[in-house]
């Protein structure tokens, strides 16, 4: 199975369990929509996706699935504060610019952010970095440099750090090994391949106890 249904496969299963019965989501970087769809099936959510390609937006209109064309940052701030309970970002964190505002501004328009996302300081990547001296090209990460779209390589302590200096609160995660299916119990940071995290702001989880 290629790495890329693997991701799919893993969302599914376990954002699709954290995702509430009936709840409003908006998926960023939603692709052709396969994930609303399912959930749309499964949980009976109201979906609304955004996505900057064309073609990937016609696929979710194929799919019956709400859809916004156009830079994410920008389409953010059509939302109200808190319309919707979900906000998924699955596999685009790294592909974003600014991504500190974009999580900023999901936790304005949703009261929970959930994100997937492969983690860059895996120990393959470290090693391959250490003996080579430059980015590691390889199933996860085909294309070279000069080939490959933005990329902001995310790690786990990047993102837990950033959470700690935010304020905002880790409410569950999933700490998957490098065949992106086992749990990794042990050194995350390093022996991790796939996370997925669920966050929300400090006051929103304290209305929630």
């Amino acid at each position: 199975m290629k790495r890329s249904a693997i991701k799919r496969e893993v969302d599914l299963q376990i954002l699709g369990d954290w995702v509430s019965e009936g709840a409003r989501v908006l998926d960023l970087g939603c692709g052709r929509g396969i994930f609303l769809e399912y959930l749309r099936q499964t949980k009976h959510i109201y979906g609304v996706g955004l996505d900057n390609q064309i073609e990937k937006v016609g696929g979710c209109v194929k799919r019956g699935v709400n859809v916004y064309q156009g830079d994410i940052e920008t389409s953010l701030r059509q939302f109200s504060d808190g319309f919707f309970d979900w906000v998924l970002c699955s596999r685009t964190l790294q592909e974003l610019a600014r991504p500190q505002d974009i999580i900023r501004e999901s936790l304005r328009v949703g009261k929970r952010f959930a994100v997937g996302f492969v983690n860059h300081g895996y120990w393959r990547n470290r090693v391959h970095m250490f003996r080579h001296g430059r980015r590691v090209v390889n199933e996860v990460f085909p294309e070279g440099w000069g080939e490959s779209r933005p990329l902001n390589p995310v790690t786990v302590g990047d993102f837990e750090d950033f959470c700690a200096r935010e304020g905002l609160v880790i409410t569950r995660r999933a700490y998957l090994r490098g065949d992106w299916h086992t749990p990794c119990t042990f050194l995350p940071s390093w022996l991790a391949g796939y996370v997925l995290y669920e966050i929300t702001k400090s006051d929103e989880k304290k209305a929630t106890d």
